[in-house]
């Protein structure tokens, strides 16, 4: 078999549902919440509907390209078929350099909850043992994640019950006590965008879908609706424990709402399914960039031995181990917040290429409604510049290098 070989389509509708409940829930939950309280305060749960409309555009357009294009790479390859070659790279850039960061700050929260002390240890070994399991097979990581994500659902269940049945909820405190403002719901739901942004996994791994045209319409809004009641009955709970105030202050949110709650063995319980709920991400986010890496390996955007599919197990091994090894090393240096910031810019404006790209399908190719894809950029590039400071002009700054080194390389090559 050639080492470029095409990868094997395995996975059915419930899988690819499973791998992104397994990337959204995950990270939204256990690591989104504070700060988007600290953006937006009483109008978190505003910012929650604002990031859901954008989710929900960019799903629809993403579903109808991933239709019509089955293959690894997501956007990438959607901006590379209807815009042309510079903005399926810049989109793939994108989304490798923004996820790799989110795959850092998701293997550090495996680290926070499972053992604080030793946090950064715990993330890259986390990092090397989901790494061999996805070198393994894209069935047995879709296995783990079915494992996970039901896992996690019966710990936030739990929360939300012990909270509820304790008595410490409080409905006023769910009320917007002070004047709204735009820029801070905003800035909550670009932040909060991060989480729902793990329906691309299902989009990235087309090309190991089972009867790609049915299956990933199907699976991304699935998967998206049932995220998004998740979080709403969460985030609700949460304020109405906790207050906006201590919301935004609290490192672990959902730890301090079983606290409250006083129910015995809670609080182990968030933690662990904290622990579990980051691993369920960080398995999602490899795998995610694996294929993305792969796509642009085989168009040498990046060194073309990352673009071998192993023999036997039908995975990108090369591309995985690269990944895994960069994750590794950033697991060492990074803040959990700062990466989740710079992980939204990257990955709106790999939203943005998707959705002009679906702007592009004719409606013989199954083009969305021409509402979705405008509300989709727009609302795109307005919560990447409402993001913190520092998020937006790091991730303007390592966009505009992909530019560059796209034109450096086009020169060299003309030469």
């Amino acid at each position: 078999m050639s080492e470029q070989a095409a990868l094997q389509r395995r996975l059915g509708v419930g899988d690819a549902v499973v791998i992104g409940l397994g990337s959204m829930i995950g990270a939204g939950i256990f690591a989104a919440l504070a700060p988007a309280a600290s953006a937006a305060g009483s109008a978190l749960l505003i910012g929650l509907a604002v990031a859901a409309v954008v989710a929900y555009c960019n799903a629809v357009s993403s579903a109808r390209l991933a239709a019509r294009y089955p293959q690894s790479g997501g956007t990438y390859v959607y901006g590379r078929e209807r815009l042309g070659a510079f903005w399926g790279y810049l989109a793939g850039w994108s989304f490798v350099v923004g996820k790799t960061a989110s795959c850092a700050a998701m293997a550090l929260t495996v680290g926070a909850y499972a053992w604080p002390e030793h946090a950064r240890a715990v993330a890259v070994g986390a990092v090397v043992a989901l790494t061999a399991v996805n070198y393994r097979g894209v069935q047995k990581s879709a296995l783990l994640t079915r494992v996970i994500v039901a896992v996690v659902l019966a710990v936030l269940a739990a929360v939300v019950v012990s909270a509820s049945g304790s008595g410490s909820l409080h409905a006023e405190r769910l009320a917007i006590s002070s004047p709204v403002s735009v820029y801070g719901v905003l800035q909550a739901a670009g932040l909060l965008f991060f989480a729902f942004a793990g329906y691309a996994r299902i989009a990235t791994l087309g090309e190991e879908v089972r009867d790609p045209q049915r299956t990933i319409p199907r699976a991304i809004p699935i998967a998206l609706a049932i995220t998004l009641v998740v979080y709403a009955v969460v985030a609700t709970t949460a304020l109405a424990v906790l207050g906006p105030e201590q919301m935004a202050a609290s490192a672990a949110p959902l730890t301090d709402v079983a606290r409250v709650a006083g129910v015995p063995g809670i609080v182990a319980l968030v933690s662990v399914g904290g622990a579990i709920a980051a691993l369920g991400s960080l398995l999602s986010l490899i795998l995610g960039v694996s294929r993305t890496t792969l796509a642009m390996a085989r168009d040498r955007h990046l060194p073309e031995a990352l673009a071998a599919v192993h023999p036997k197990f039908g995975v990108p091994h090369h591309a995985e181990i690269a990944v895994g090894v960069v994750v590794a090393v950033l697991a060492t240096t990074v803040d959990v917040r700062g990466a989740i910031g710079f992980s939204s810019f990257g990955v709106l404006a790999y939203y943005c290429i998707a959705n002009a790209s679906a702007w592009m399908l004719s409606n013989s190719e199954g083009r969305p409604r021409r509402l979705i894809p405008i509300v989709g950029a727009t609302g795109c590039v307005v919560l990447a510049f409402t993001l913190p400071l520092p998020s937006v002009l790091t991730g303007a700054a390592v966009i505009a290098l992909g530019a560059l080194v796209y034109g450096a390389r086009r020169q060299m090559q003309a030469r």
